[in-house]
C-alpha cells in the first residue's frame, strides 16, 4: 500500500505541483485548500487527487481534517505543510488584522497540522514534515515583516522539532522558494518583474513550482532519511546563506 501525503494549500500553485509530483512519485495524496472551491473541483477532476478544505489557521478544524483524511485515505505518512497568505504592508501601516491572519497562518498552521499527526508518525516509526518556508523568512523583506516573521519562525520550527522526532524515525526539513512562477508572481506587473526582480535572481529567471515539488519528492524519500532539521534553499541564487 502507498504512504499518504497529505499537502497543505495543495490545490494551486507550489501545493499544486507539490501534490501532483508526489503522486506520480507513488504516493496517495490528499490536497488541503481553504477557500476557492472551484479552483479545488478543477484541480481534483483534473489529477484524480482528493481535495478536502478547512483552514489551517484554526487547530480544531485541521485535527478534524487529519481525521478525515486518515479514514478515508490511510494513516497520513508525509505532511507538507505549504499553505500560506501574503498581508503586504509597510510596517506602519500594518494593522494587527494583518499581522494576526499572517502568522495565523504562516506560522501557527505549521503547529495547527502537525500536531495531529506527530503522535501516529510517533507511534509508527516512520514520517516526514516538509515546511515550505521562504526566501524572505532568510533575509527579510520590507513591507513583509509580518511575512518574513512567520517564515522565520518556520525555520525555528522545522530545527526544534527534527530534535525531537530524529529518534522517532521522522524527519524534518525546510525548504526556501526564491521567487517562483506562479498564477501570484505573475500577476506582478512586467515591468517591476522584468527590471527590479529579476535582475537580482543570478539564474537570471523565476523558478518553476516543478522544480520546488522535485526536492519535496526527495526530502520525503527513504534517500533523504539521514536528513533532518536542514533548510534547502531554492531561489536561484537570489540569497546564498
Amino acid at each position: 500500500m502507498s504512504k499518504v501525503a497529505l499537502v497543505t494549500g495543495g490545490t494551486r500553485g507550489i501545493g499544486a505541483a507539490v501534490s501532483v509530483a508526489l503522486k506520480a512519485a507513488g504516493y496517495t495524496v490528499a490536497a488541503n485548500y481553504a477557500g476557492n472551491d472551484d479552483a479545488a473541483a478543477a484541480f481534483t477532476a483534473e489529477t484524480g487527487i482528493k481535495s478536502f478544505k478547512w483552514s489551517v489557521a484554526d487547530y480544531d478544524a485541521c485535527a478534524a481534517g487529519v481525521a478525515q483524511v486518515e479514514a478515508a485515505l490511510g494513516p497520513i505518512a508525509v505532511l507538507v505543510n505549504n499553505a500560506g497568505i501574503t498581508r503586504d504592508a509597510m510596517f506602519h501601516k500594518m494593522t494587527p488584522a494583518q499581522w494576526k491572519e499572517v502568522i495565523d497562518v504562516n506560522l501557527s498552521g505549521l503547529f495547527n497540522m502537525t500536531h495531529p499527526v506527530w503522535t501516529g508518525m510517533r507511534d509508527r516509526k516512520f514520517g516526514r514534515i516538509i515546511n515550505i518556508s521562504s526566501i524572505n523568512g532568510q533575509k527579510g523583506q520590507a513591507g513583509q515583516v509580518n511575512y518574513s516573521a512567520a517564515k522565520s519562525g518556520d525555520l525555528g520550527f522545522t530545527k526544534a522539532l527534527a530534535a525531537e522526532g530524529a529518534r522517532a524515525g521522522i524527519t524534518v526539513n525546510a525548504i526556501c522558494p526564491g521567487y517562483i512562477a506562479t498564477e501570484m508572481v505573475r500577476a506582478i506587473d512586467e515591468k517591476v518583474l522584468n527590471e527590479r526582480i529579476l535582475p537580482q535572481i543570478p539564474v537570471g529567471r523565476l523558478g518553476e513550482p516543478s522544480e520546488i515539488a522535485r526536492a519535496v519528492v526527495f526530502l520525503a524519500s527513504d534517500d533523504a532519511g539521514f536528513i533532518t532539521g536542514s533548510t534547502l534553499s531554492a531561489n536561484g541564487g537570489q540569497f546564498v546563506v
